[in-house]
């Protein structure tokens, strides 16, 4: 088999995204295994389908049971953490409770050596710490009492910024998402791939 890779399927749209597997690979059998919904082709090409925060599922093996099965915590949060700046929101159910972007100038590197080199590596770091607690403070604000969290874009920056002892409650959940800089538009999108069915394809 050939890798196809993880793709995130708006729950809206799965029933027809399994159509057109169908279509393109042939007849295929749906069992639920492992609390998801796979699908295996007579070509030999299978998916996994999973529900949106690592939930798992025991419904019926039909893509609209596992459509029916997508709920939104009634609290949960997105962090979004790059050196360039985070976003954060709250959201009760599909409801967006806040939410918060900021920017933050974090030097690039720089070709110079020696003690330049190590004095200008000391003030980048010290402007990543300054953002990463500039982000800290907002997000504990914004997701208060928000404990399943969906993260996203520089691993490094989102674990600095959970380190602070006042999102120690939350749990983070999957989707990890892999975005830009975050802006206004990078989170709105998030939010809508936080909730959506994450299928794992493998093509014959």
């Amino acid at each position: 088999m050939s890798p196809g890779g993880e793709v995130l399927v708006p729950a809206e749209r799965l029933v027809r995204w399994t159509e057109n597997f169908v279509a393109r690979h042939g007849a295929t059998s749906l069992v639920v295994d492992g609390g998801a919904l796979r699908g295996t082709a007579t070509d030999g090409s299978d998916f996994v389908a999973r529900l949106p925060f690592d939930l798992a599922y025991a419904g019926p093996a039909a893509a609209d049971a596992l459509v029916d099965a997508v709920v939104a915590p009634p609290a949960w949060g997105v962090l979004l953490v790059r050196k360039g700046g985070f976003a954060v929101a709250h959201l009760a159910g599909g409801r967006l409770v806040g939410s918060k972007t900021g920017q933050r100038h974090v030097q690039g590197r720089t070709k110079a050596g020696g003690q330049s080199q190590q004095r200008f590596a000391r003030r980048r770091d010290n402007q990543a710490r300054a953002a990463y607690d500039a982000a800290a403070d907002h997000a504990a604000r914004v997701l208060d009492g928000v404990r399943l969290l969906v993260t996203g874009g520089d691993r490094d920056a989102v674990e600095a910024v959970l380190a602070d002892r006042r999102l120690a409650g939350a749990s983070v959940v999957g989707p990890w998402l892999a975005v830009p800089d975050p802006r206004r538009g990078v989170l709105e999108q998030a939010v809508r791939d936080a909730q959506a069915v994450r299928v794992a394809v493998r093509n014959a």
